[in-house]
C-alpha cells in the first residue's frame, strides 16, 4: 500500500464504500473480492480476504488500475 501512495484511511474507505466488482468464493486460504472504490478522482482496487472464523478482513493487495488494462469506469479488464 504505502510503495503506492495508498494510505490505511484510504483502503478502509473503499473497502466501507467501494463496489465489489469481483468475487473469488474458491480462493485460499479465505474468499476473497475486487473492490473498486474512488478517493476523489483516483481509482482504486483492494483485493481482500474475508476470515469468517475470526471476523477479519485481510487485505492482500491495493492498487490503482490503469486505463491499458481496464474499460472505462475500472470495473472490466479489456480483453
Amino acid at each position: 500500500m504505502f510503495e503506492r501512495a495508498v494510505s490505511t484511511d484510504e483502503v478502509r474507505a473503499v473497502l466501507a464504500t467501494g463496489e465489489t466488482i469481483a468475487d473469488y468464493p474458491d480462493d485460499t486460504p479465505y474468499p476473497s473480492q475486487l473492490v473498486l472504490g474512488w478517493r476523489g478522482d483516483r481509482p482504486l482496487h483492494v483485493v481482500a480476504a474475508y476470515n469468517a472464523t475470526d471476523d477479519e478482513t485481510i487485505v492482500v493487495t491495493v492498487y490503482e488500475p490503469v486505463t491499458a488494462d481496464w474499460e472505462p469506469g475500472f470495473r472490466r479488464k479489456k480483453r
